[in-house]
């Protein structure tokens, strides 16, 4: 299939399309209109010599410096140049494919200024798969991912270094690899190139997508340890949350229920009149996640369609703003505070967790869950490993979008650093995975010792657990099972097989 770029109608699941399984793209022929247009707009401008910001000026606290008609040219090659000044590790490649679509969709609105070859060749480079290769640091999230758009650029004009075909080559040869040519740059074009919020609004369209799957997998691991625990499943009434009216708990609420479906534990067993809070305010606390999730793709998603870029040429009117359209807090903020909210979750499952483990509060499981307490440890050291993990994502769940340093000789004196909070909430994902892995893993082991019919959705869950996790008779590594319930999680593996059985849980 091929994804069609418009400007307006780009969804985080097309991004995960391209970026992440390599569909094509094609470009609407209103949208190209729209670039030449504004293209023939810009050069108008020149021609007339009217002064605008990075093209025939400087940049930043340079920007009160004019360039003369040859320096106007050769400043886009060396602003690449200068801004290519990132670190580190290099990016997943779905990670700039997807920067590299959201700056194509920009490009589309035909405000940007730059001739539609540039458009035209990033759309290639994706389609014949020409990814570059861009350092993981280097972007303050203001002014733009400026850094690794550079990157990006470099490799358009035939510089820098790029993935293709498996192998990893000088942005020249790589082109010709693919039957393409380098750009040489004019007016505008390098600008518009890198100057928005793409990297931190790709990688979140990415994240964001995998942070929907880890909620439902959350929602299941709580039904498993509820039917463990033998909770009163009173809290879970669909009808209690409607009342208080938050959408996510709703939600979670009904989600936990489906798994329940067809268990002994809703036919009239005997419970606790009111269990603790991690058992009964489940679906308030998840579904505070699922109200977070949910402003945080609407954030993501209007920015995937807006005009991110400065300065904004609107042929329409016959005028040139300069602004801030490439501040990277609309979308930084609520993709850090989603990873936080991750974070909540993670603590909840701990805690759920402590309560199977817990011989006082387990309702009649073995300690640790083992039959052999005292020569057999059990899961007891499993639960050190999650709460090292959990105090790994509270340290992360620190606030990146107030961190701002000044920069550019405080011309660019308030940023968001944004690539910051979008890198750490990947990390907190990365631990959240294995935080339910092992809520997973023990509530398995503990409905095995339980007598009563579990529901099909839990059921259908420690199936899938039991594909990775064999029953714990006697102390072993528990590192293997560790890892590999993990990598099942970020496959969804137990999703899959819950669904299979219950239906698609909701995500809003």
């Amino acid at each position: 299939m091929t994804v069609k770029v418009t400007g307006n109608d780009l969804t985080i699941e097309d991004v995960v399309r391209v970026a992440r399984h390599r569909e094509n793209i094609e470009i609407s022929g209103d949208a190209m209109d729209r670039i030449v247009r504004c293209r023939k707009f810009l050069e108008g401008k020149i021609e007339e010599g009217e002064v605008m910001y990075g093209i025939n000026t400087g940049i930043g606290e340079l920007s009160e410096i004019a360039l003369d008609p040859e320096q106007v040219r050769q400043f886009q090659k060396y602003l690449i140049y200068n801004h290519s000044a990132g670190i580190g590790e290099p990016m997943p490649q779905e990670h700039v494919r997807a920067a590299m679509l959201g700056r194509i969709n920009v490009h589309a609105h035909g405000n940007s200024g730059c001739r539609r070859v540039i458009t035209e060749t990033l759309r290639e480079m994706l389609n014949r798969e020409v990814t570059p290769v861009v350092c993981q640091k280097g972007s303050v999230g203001a002014c733009g991912d400026l850094a690794p758009m550079s990157q990006m650029a470099l490799v358009v004009m035939g510089e820098g270094d790029a993935y293709v075909e498996g192998e990893t080559l000088p942005g020249k040869d790589a082109l010709a690899k693919v039957g393409m040519s380098p750009v040489t740059l004019e007016a505008r074009d390098g600008l518009a190139m890198i100057n928005g919020s793409n990297f931190i609004t790709g990688i979140g369209c990415l994240l964001l997508y995998d942070i929907e799957r880890w909620m439902k997998q959350a929602e299941i691991a709580a039904a498993m340890t509820l039917e463990a625990l033998m909770a009163n499943m009173k809290p879970y009434d669909e009808r209690l949350h409607k009342l208080r009216g938050f959408p996510g708990a709703v939600v979670s609420a009904r989600n936990i229920r489906r798994c329940i479906e067809g268990s002994d534990l809703l036919e009239g067993m005997k419970v606790r009149v009111q269990d603790a809070y991690s058992m009964r305010s489940t679906p308030q606390v998840i579904g505070a996640a699922r109200d977070q999730m949910r402003w945080t793709r609407e954030q993501l998603e209007i920015e995937l369609n807006g005009v991110g870029d400065n300065p904004v040429f609107i042929p329409d009117d016959g005028d040139v703003i300069t602004g801030a359209n490439f501040q990277g807090t609309p979308v930084s903020m609520p993709l850090d505070v989603m990873g936080a909210a991750v974070c909540m979750v993670s603590v909840l499952s701990e805690r759920r967790l402590n309560r199977m483990l817990h011989p006082a509060l387990s309702v009649g499981l073995p300690a640790f869950l083992t039959k052999g307490a005292g020569m057999f440890s059990g899961h007891m050291l499993s639960q050190y490993t999650a709460d090292s993990l959990i105090v790994e994502q509270r340290i992360l769940s620190t606030p990146s979008y107030i961190q701002s340093i000044p920069a550019a000789a405080d011309q660019e004196d308030f940023v968001s650093m944004g690539m910051n909070g979008v890198l750490k909430t990947q990390q907190i994902l990365e631990n959240a995975r294995s935080v339910l892995a092992i809520e997973m893993i023990a509530a398995a082991q503990a409905l095995d010792f339980r007598d009563f019919e579990p529901g099909r959705g839990t059921k259908a869950a420690c199936e899938a657990v039991r594909k990775h996790v064999e029953h714990l008779d006697v102390d072993r590594p528990l590192f293997r099972d560790h890892n590999a319930m993990t990598q099942a999680v970020k496959d969804c593996e137990v999703l899959e097989a819950v669904e299979s059985v219950v239906g698609e849980l909701d995500s809003y």
